[in-house]
């Protein structure tokens, strides 16, 4: 999985292309962000040449006793034809992704509480 984009973080507007498996370009606009003090997150849409059609966003939280939730709200529809034709596979890789954005945050938060 690959991030190709201009910006340092995210922002309304700024514009973002995943890579996925090495070949598949999904661009993608972010729409909002919040960050707080116990949240963060953001959330993009897809923009034309994504292989679905919808929005997908990302936020953070970290409770009172330090336990971080990462949750992952997506929906869409498929928009390219491997999509339409990938039925619930294309929905079980959506799923793999959600867990692959998870797996990386226990990643960053135990480096960091490692720091």
């Amino acid at each position: 999985m690959g991030l190709d984009t201009g910006a340092d973080r995210a922002a309304p507007g700024v514009d973002v292309t995943v890579t996925l498996a090495g070949v598949i370009r999904a661009p993608c606009r972010v729409v909002w962000t919040t960050e707080e003090r116990r949240r963060a997150g953001w959330a993009y849409g897809t923009l034309p040449g994504h292989p679905e059609s919808g929005e997908e966003a990302f936020v953070v939280d970290r409770t009172g006793d330090g336990t971080v939730w990462l949750t992952v709200t997506a929906f869409s529809r498929p928009a390219k034809w491997y999509t339409k034709a990938g039925g619930a596979a294309a929905r079980g890789f959506q799923h793999a992704y959600a867990r692959r954005c998870g797996t990386v945050l226990r990643r960053l938060a135990a480096d960091r509480a490692e720091d």
